[in-house]
């Protein structure tokens, strides 16, 4: 019997702890991308992204500095930490460009197909061996992401691209940060996420900056930052009570937050094609993380 079969009562609970947390954490993203879409009819939306990454900077130094944690700033790996964080700029600032014309659940759905190009992209640029069943499983994935954006049929609006790019950008983010793991502290990467956009588009807000209508935008921008802040603590935190293929499932849960948030703040409500793609891209997601967990529990056997 599998050493995992029975867990425990101190594992079981470390579990339910990461479960918790990882749902507290897509919560926080779902706020976080409401939040960005409420804004975009007041502001620019590269101050949107600004706002996002600044506030949410400042928290995590507040916590993480070279006063708290000696050599934080110190990277073995400085290129790679900087080509990191462009691509989650990138990824970001697509995302919130997108928001202006599609639905909370419409992006989202987009952007769950991550880990199927996260495991498409594994074997040729990090060596990792990705069994034929994932291919056709990831492959099935990516017709999920066609019938939300319906290229060419009278679908969402176009720029439903954006969405895609920015999924593309955040999943080579994904795997800079599960080859970064090897080399650098975590607090150090998650100080680098949001430290090379913030310091970009500081030096451009000369520019760009309208100055907010009222004190309620305000609170909005600075409330991105601890949605940030906070959502990617909690993600943090999440793995060091429970593994990853434990926790990985729960990602889905945005899908049904985002969804809920579309419709009570937004009156949105998803059509049959973005819901079909979402279940297909959901199926195929839990179908590789099914299979990782089972590679997983075999070298404990």
């Amino acid at each position: 019997m599998s050493p995992h079969a029975l867990l425990p009562r101190d594992e079981k609970i470390n579990r339910l702890i990461g479960i918790g947390l990882m749902c507290l954490t897509f919560l926080c993203f779902t706020g976080l991308d409401t939040t960005a879409k409420w804004l975009n009819h007041s502001i620019p939306t590269i101050q949107i992204v600004w706002a996002r990454y600044s506030f949410s900077v400042v928290l995590v130094l507040l916590i993480i500095n070279p006063k708290t944690k000696p050599g934080v700033l110190t990277t073995k790996k400085p290129l790679v930490q900087i080509i990191r964080s462009l691509l989650l700029l990138l990824s970001t600032l697509a995302n919130f460009v997108a928001l202006n014309y599609l639905q909370l659940a419409q992006t989202t759905t987009i952007a769950l197909a991550t880990p199927l190009l996260v495991s498409a992209l594994s074997g040729p640029l990090l060596g990792e061996s990705v069994p034929r069943d994932r291919f056709i499983a990831i492959g099935i994935g990516f017709l999920g992401v066609v019938s939300v954006a319906r290229p060419g049929f009278g679908g969402i609006h176009p720029v439903a691209i954006l969405s895609i790019l920015g999924m593309c950008c955040y999943a080579g983010y994904a795997l800079m940060t599960r080859f970064l793991v090897g080399h650098d502290q975590t607090e150090t990467t998650l100080v680098y996420s949001g430290l090379v956009g913030a310091v970009i588009l500081s030096f451009g807000l000369p520019f760009f900056w309208e100055s907010p209508p009222d004190l309620a935008t305000w609170a909005l921008m600075l409330s991105m930052g601890l949605y940030a802040a906070v959502g990617h603590f909690f993600l943090i935190t999440a793995h060091r009570f429970a593994p990853a293929y434990v926790l990985s499932p729960f990602m889905y849960t945005q899908l049904g937050w985002m969804t809920l948030s579309g419709y009570l703040v937004f009156g949105d409500v998803p059509d049959s094609f973005t819901i079909a793609g979402g279940v297909i891209i959901v199926l195929s997601g839990l179908y590789l993380i099914f299979q990782e967990s089972r590679g997983f529990s075999k070298q404990f056997e």
